[in-house]
């Protein structure tokens, strides 16, 4: 499929196998986009075919230039901030980047100025980009790796929509005490909050469905280097399962692992996931920036 940005516009060439296809098709079927942003483009007149405006619901022709308006100006969301960031991937619609321990994803309040959207938003200052920071998931602030972000509207709702269906595959690192008795195996048990304690979750009859599955790697000492992919994205997810069957992370104390590092053990080495707009896959390999043993 060729695409290319040209100011503030997307375009596309309608491709020889988009047989009567039309505007609308495109952004409902192909694309699922939420109605209410669907609405907003028709409103604003944000689509146009070949340089004037188009029907619809009138089937385009195979060469035809779709012209979508999705590089509109928009103000920082947070203040930019100057620090060390690792781009994995970024093109026109989204980048992918690692994120170090002991730093939060995005600011929980106004005096939080120093996450990783700051950063980010310093990134596109610095290439004269103006878009929002718009995260599609999140790591928890100790934990490092691999973090997608969109950079307009349209992108983020069907990443938001792919990571629904699963279709965004993370994998992770994470080192825990103790040599687990098989070699792979899923954990699949609610998790829900601890009535105990405010920031710690546990595994509750009543809690959300959590599916973690693992593979050990490799045996150090008395811990396990294992390899963990998700079903699920529930907070802590992963920190609650392994502590559930008695292989808490290493350094997470909140979870009963020993503080042998000064974080958990956890990092999102891989992620990979279909382009939003065009299909194409897309791996990224991020490595583990502190040195606790966790590249494979």
């Amino acid at each position: 499929m060729k695409t290319m940005r040209k100011g503030s516009l997307f375009q596309l060439v309608i491709p020889s196998n988009w047989k009567n296809v039309t505007i609308e098709h495109i952004l409902k079927e192909e694309w699922q986009a939420p109605k209410k942003l669907i609405h907003s483009m028709r409103m604003n007149k944000d689509i146009k075919v070949n340089g004037d405006y188009f029907p619809w619901d009138k089937p385009l022709t195979p060469g035809d230039t779709l012209e979508m308006e999705l590089f509109k100006k928009t103000d920082y969301d947070v203040p930019p901030a100057y620090g060390d960031l690792q781009v994995l991937y970024e093109d026109d619609h989204l980048i992918a980047v690692n994120k170090p321990a002991g730093m939060d994803t995005h600011p929980n309040g106004p005096q939080d100025t120093e996450t990783l959207a700051n950063l980010l938003a310093f990134h596109f200052q610095a290439k004269g980009e103006s878009c929002r920071v718009m995260h599609i998931h999140r790591l928890d602030r100790d934990t490092s790796g691999a973090v997608i972000f969109a950079k307009h509207p349209l992108a983020k709702a069907i990443l938001d929509r792919l990571l629904i269906e699963r279709q965004v595959k993370r994998t992770y690192l994470a080192l825990v005490h103790g040599r687990l008795k098989q070699k792979k195996g899923t954990i699949s048990e609610p998790i829900g909050r601890d009535r105990h304690h405010n920031t710690r979750k546990r595994v509750s009859p009543s809690g959300q469905k959590a599916v973690t599955h693992y593979k050990v790697l490799e045996f150090r000492e008395n811990m396990t280097l294992v390899e963990v992919v998700l079903d699920t994205g529930r907070t802590h997810q992963i920190r609650v399962h392994m502590s559930h069957i008695g292989h808490p992370l290493a350094g997470d104390t909140l979870y009963g692992g020993k503080p042998v590092f000064k974080r958990q053990a956890l990092h999102a080495a891989r992620i990979t996931f279909p382009h939003p707009l065009t299909g194409e896959w897309i791996e990224c390999e991020a490595e583990c920036l502190d040195d606790i043993g966790l590249n494979s």
